[in-house]
């Protein structure tokens, strides 16, 4: 009997991971419209299932890295943001990272990886735009979106601490 493998799936599956996964930094020009996004109408969740009220850190510079595990530049990323974490561990900032992965897969992930970030569930992924992995978005302590990126970066780079730093310390 002659043996047939099907190998029509791997197209669909490179061609979502080169679409989904952007590699390069590029900061998005205002026509695109995560230059829209409110941090209200970002939905997370805890690994528990619990909703996460944004509010709470109201006052606070917002940093939102919104990843996934299959994401080779969201991995690659990871380590710098966990040192830039680390570099302004004494300022007015929190870093949330943010798949809509299920939180059984998240927490495998945080375990085999051990990364001292604040892992979450995003619920609205679809509903927010996103078209490629890792998009990261920074908002003021008054809640208003002031970068947002798609694709990796080298967070812990002297130019993008002090990027983080300016946005800390601006009071607009």
């Amino acid at each position: 009997m002659k043996k047939f493998t099907n190998y029509n799936w791997v197209i669909p599956i490179i061609f979502f991971g080169l679409c989904c996964c952007s590699p390069k930094s590029g900061k998005q020009t205002e026509t695109n419209s995560l230059s829209e996004i409110n941090l209200n109408q970002i939905k997370l969740k805890d690994l528990n299932g619990k909703s996460i009220d944004l509010d709470q850190y109201q006052g606070k510079t917002l940093f939102i890295n919104l990843w996934a595990t299959w994401c080779k530049p969201c991995l690659e990323e990871m380590p710098s943001i966990e040192r830039a974490q680390a570099i302004l561990k004494d300022k007015n900032i929190e870093f949330l990272f943010a798949s809509n992965e299920e939180a059984g897969r998240i927490q495998n992930f945080r375990s085999k990886k051990n990364l001292n970030l604040n892992f979450m569930q995003l619920e609205n992924q679809e509903e927010l735009n996103i078209q490629a992995l890792p998009t990261t978005f920074i908002f003021n302590a008054q809640g208003k979106l002031v970068f947002h990126e798609m694709g990796y970066r080298q967070w812990d780079g002297s130019d993008n601490i002090e990027m983080i730093n300016n946005i800390i310390n601006t009071h607009d």
